[in-house]
């Protein structure tokens, strides 16, 4: 079956940008088996030099990269296709960066490993299987999870340093240790 846009002429139109190669391959090839056209990039720079030849209609893109941040390929990519649906994905979720990539322009903020039945309801091209389950419907966060996005956001301020982002957080080293070895609460 093949998904089409809204002129029904051409396939629907997704741009994966990610440094993770696996993880973007992964995700290119979920969304061409369900019958999207899909390009992909590894940087903002690379981006940008396929949207010279391939016009997105959805955008997939990674918060954390080298070089230029996935906001700024948000940002970019809706200055140039203002009607793109653009969904933002990362391993170090947190408020104050999900409010940033809304603001640029992205439409959702899922946090890895976010796969592509999640990023296609995210992008709304597909509906939500789970669309009664309570706890799918993106309730409030648990204390646990804003507390861990907490912690994560100032470790990324303090450029991964554990010493300086305990003396921020105003806690000991080991316990932030401890917390920084667990994985991140679901809700």
């Amino acid at each position: 079956m093949q998904k089409l846009s809204s002129d029904e002429e051409a396939p629907t139109r997704i741009l994966v940008v990610d440094d993770d190669e696996l993880y973007r391959t992964r995700l290119s090839k979920a969304f061409e088996k369900r019958g999207y056209e899909v390009e992909v990039a590894d940087s903002y720079d690379h981006a940008l030099v396929i949207v010279t030849r391939f016009t997105p209609d959805f955008a997939v893109v990674d918060l954390r990269m080298p070089g230029r941040s996935g906001i700024e390929v948000i940002e970019e990519l809706c200055k140039r296709f203002p009607d793109l649906v653009a969904v933002v994905l990362t391993g170090y979720g947190s408020i104050a960066t999900a409010l940033e990539a809304v603001n640029v322009g992205a439409k959702d903020y899922l946090t890895k490993p976010a796969d592509a039945d999640q990023i296609l309801v995210a992008m709304g091209l597909e509906e939500n299987p789970n669309e009664g389950d309570q706890e799918e419907q993106g309730s409030v966060p648990s204390l646990d999870r804003v507390e861990w996005e907490h912690i994560q956001r100032v470790l990324t301020d303090c450029d991964g340093n554990v010493s300086k982002a305990a003396r921020v957080l105003g806690i000991h080293r080991r316990t932030l240790q401890r917390k920084l070895s667990t994985y991140p609460p679901h809700r």
